[in-house]
C-alpha cells in the first residue's frame, strides 16, 4: 500500500521472514509435544488439538471473508486485508503470552554429547526407516507443491469466485478436517498411523483430477469435502508416525533436517507449477483441429496427480508400522468405519481401491 512500485520484491522478502521465523520454532516445538505426550494418547491427543485449531481457523476464515467481502463492495479492498491481518497480528500475541507460560519438562539422565554432522552419521542414515520415511514426506509435498499455490487463483482469477464464495469453499476443507480429526485421532491410537497413511495416501493422488471435471461451484463444495476428509487423516498420522520414528532425544535435530528438506520440496514444487504455466499452450491444433483448454492451470492439477501418484506408487508399499498395535484392520474397513454412510463410503472406496488393488 505505501511501496506500490517495490510492492512484489517487498512482499517476497517479508514472506522470507515470516516463513524463517516460523520455521525457527518448528523444531523444537515438535520436540517439546513429543516429551509432554504420551505415546499411547497422541493420536486422540493431537486430533483434539487439531480439532480445536481447525474450528478456530475455519471461524476466522469465514469472518475475514466476510470482511473482504464488505469492504471490496465499498472499494475499501486494501484496507479489508489491513484490518485482518492487524486481527491476526493481534491473536498471534496472545498465542505468545500463553508460550509462554507452557510447563518445560526437566531432562531426565545423562547430558547428550555434543552432535556434528558427519560423514560417518550421514552414511548411517541411509538404512534409515526415519530418513526413507522423510524422503516419502518431502516427494509428497513436492508433488503438492506443483498445484498448491493455483487453487486460489484458479478460484479467484478463472472461476471468478467473490470472496464469500471462496472462503466457502476453502472453509468445507477445513471444517471436514474439524469433523474428522477426532476419528482419525482415535484409529490411530488403536490401529497405528500406517493404515491411516497408506489409505489417505492413496486418495491424495486423485484429489486434483477432481477439479478437471466440474467448475461448478456445488461440485467443487463437494470435492473438498473429500479434500478434508483424506487431508485430515494424512497430515495427522504423517505427524505421528514421525514421532514414533524418531527418538526424543535427537528430535528436534531430526525435524530440523526434516523441515529443511520439506521446505526445499514445496519450494521446488511450486516453482515446477509456475513453470508449467508459462510453457504449457492453452490452444494446440492436432492433424487440424484446434483443441483448448478453459485454464493451463486445469494443466499443472493433472501434473502434480500424476507426480502424487508415482510418490504414492514407490513408497507406500514400503511402510510398516513402527510401534505395536492393538487390532488390524484393512483399508476398505477403514474406509467403511470413518464414513458410515453409503453413498460417501462408495465414492472413497472406489477411489482407494482403484490405487490399492493388489497390494494389500
Amino acid at each position: 500500500m505505501w511501496f506500490p512500485q517495490q510492492a512484489i520484491t517487498l512482499l517476497i522478502g517479508c514472506l522470507v521472514l515470516y516463513h524463517a521465523g516460523a520455521n525457527l520454532a518448528a523444531p523444537l516445538w515438535v520436540s517439546l509435544m513429543g516429551d509432554l505426550v504420551a505415546e499411547r494418547k497422541r493420536g486422540r491427543f493431537f486430533g483434539r488439538r487439531t480439532r480445536l485449531a481447525t474450528v478456530t481457523s475455519f471461524v476466522s476464515l469465514a469472518i475475514a471473508g466476510a470482511v473482504l467481502y464488505a469492504f471490496n463492495r465499498h472499494g475499501h479492498t486494501l484496507l479489508g486485508y489491513g484490518v485482518v491481518f492487524v486481527c491476526a497480528a493481534l491473536a498471534r500475541l496472545v498465542s505468545v503470552y500463553h508460550l509462554a507460560h507452557m510447563h518445560e519438562p526437566e531432562r531426565r539422565g545423562p547430558a547428550l554429547p555434543e552432535f556434528r554432522v558427519s560423514w560417518p552419521w550421514l552414511q548411517s542414515l541411509r538404512h534409515s526407516s526415519a530418513l526413507r520415511y522423510s524422503l516419502f514426506l518431502v516427494c509428497m509435498q513436492f508433488s503438492v507443491g506443483v498445484s498448491a499455490p493455483f487453487f486460489a487463483v484458479y478460484m479467484l482469477r478463472d472461476l471468478q469466485f467473490n470472496y464469500v464464495e471462496f472462503m466457502a469453499n476453502t472453509g468445507t476443507a477445513v471444517l471436514m478436517q474439524f469433523l474428522m480429526l477426532n476419528t482419525w485421532g482415535r484409529i490411530s491410537d488403536v490401529f497405528g498411523n500406517r493404515l491411516i497413511l497408506v489409505t489417505t495416501g492413496s486418495m491424495i493422488p486423485f484429489l486434483p483430477l477432481l477439479w478437471l471435471v466440474s467448475d461448478n461451484f456445488w461440485y467443487l463444495i463437494g470435492v473438498q469435502v473429500i479434500s478434508g476428509f483424506a487431508w485430515a487423516g494424512f497430515s495427522l498420522s504423517s505427524g505421528n508416525f514421525l514421532y514414533d520414528l524418531i527418538p526424543g532425544a535427537r528430535r528436534s535435530t531430526a525435524m530440523a533436517f526434516h523441515n529443511v528438506f520439506v521446505a526445499i520440496g514445496v519450494f521446488l514444487g511450486g516453482m515446477l507449477g509456475a513453470l508449467l504455466t508459462w510453457v504449457v499452450p492453452v490452444e494446440w491444433t492436432v492433424a487440424g483441429q484446434l483443441f483448448a483448454i478453459p485454464s493451463v492451470l486445469l494443466v499443472v492439477f493433472a501434473a502434480s496427480a500424476l507426480l502424487r501418484m508415482l510418490v504414492a506408487a514407490l513408497f507406500l508399499p514400503g511402510l510398516r508400522e513402527v510401534r505395536q498395535v492393538r487390532r488390524t484392520m484393512s483399508a476398505r474397513e477403514l474406509v467403511f468405519r470413518v464414513t458410515r454412510f453409503n453413498a460417501f463410503s462408495g465414492l472413497l472406496y472406489e477411489v482407494v481401491t482403484m490405487f490399492r488393488r493388489g497390494r494389500d
